[in-house]
Order: C-alpha cells, then structure tokens, then sequence
C-alpha cells in the first residue's frame, strides 16, 4: 500500500509518498498521488519529524529507509549524494569522478533532476564548477534557503 501527505515545511508545501518500507518521493508543492491513499503513516510522520528537526538546525543526518525509483545510473548518482556531509557542496564533476564516469557531468545533472527524494537525498549541495547554483526542481530559492540552514564554520566547497 502506498500512503501520500502534505507537510507544510518552513520552505512550502512537501508532498510526502512511501508505502509500507520505505520513503519513496518528495514533491515540491502539494501533488495526488492517484494510486495512493492520503494518509499519514508512520513512516511520513517520522519523515515530516526529520524534516522539521532538519528545518530547525538540530538534525544533520536523516535516518529513513529509501527506495528512490530511477535508472541503475542515477541510483548511483543519488548514493553518491548521500555523501555529500552536511553543510558541504560538490560539484557535478565532482560527481562525476566519484561515480568512477569522469566525462558525465551532463548524465550526472540529470540524474540530480530526477531525483525523487530532495532534501533527504541532498542534491541541493550539487553546484556548478565555478561555484554557481545551477537549477534545482524546487526552484533557486529553496535552494538557497537550504545552503543558508547547512551554512556554518565548517561550510566548504568541495571540487
């Protein structure tokens, strides 16, 4: 069974789905999800908890069972971001090499766009070479907003 809800975040609305296992999208927005039922489970109420402890500075680690949908690629793109520590950034390149692809900057960029599980799989932290935001399905400035919430001491950009 699949169960969908909206968490009203400090960033806007966050359509929540998973089923009975583990999180399976965020949507940006309030989003039906037709073969899902509108209810908020266990898992979207330990998610909806995470989030708000992450919005609130006082958690830097989700610890949730995901099962993101996508290509082998992009499974391993979205793990690769799984790395990327709190409070740090990477660049698509940087990506690229981690995943052993080193001239798949673009594939890697479109991995990032598809990912289902923003925020919890942080691909906010994937920026351009340079340093520049690029794009993030939640609009540039929730992406902002979330550097801003990582940013510390410690901030760091990482090639």
């Amino acid at each position: 069974m699949k169960y969908w809800e909206v968490y009203e975040s400090k960033i806007g609305p966050l359509t929540i789905l998973c089923d009975d296992e583990a999180l399976l999208r965020i949507d940006f927005g309030t989003v039906e999800h037709e073969n899902a039922v509108r209810e908020r489970s266990e898992l979207i109420c330990r998610t909806e908890g995470q989030l708000e402890e992450y919005m609130a500075g006082t958690r830097t680690e989700f610890d949730l069972p995901l099962k993101p949908e996508g290509t082998e690629f992009q499974k391993k793109v979205w793990n690769a971001l799984l790395l990327i520590p709190y409070g740090e950034t990477k660049s698509y390149k940087g990506i690229a090499v981690l995943i052993d692809n080193p001239k798949g900057c673009r594939a890697v960029g479109m991995a990032n766009n598809r990912n289902p599980i923003p925020i919890i799989i942080p691909c906010h932290r994937v920026i351009g070479a340079n340093g520049s935001l690029i794009g993030y399905g939640g609009g540039l400035d929730i992406k902002v907003k979330l550097l801003e919430l990582e940013r510390s001491e410690t901030y760091q950009y990482n090639y």
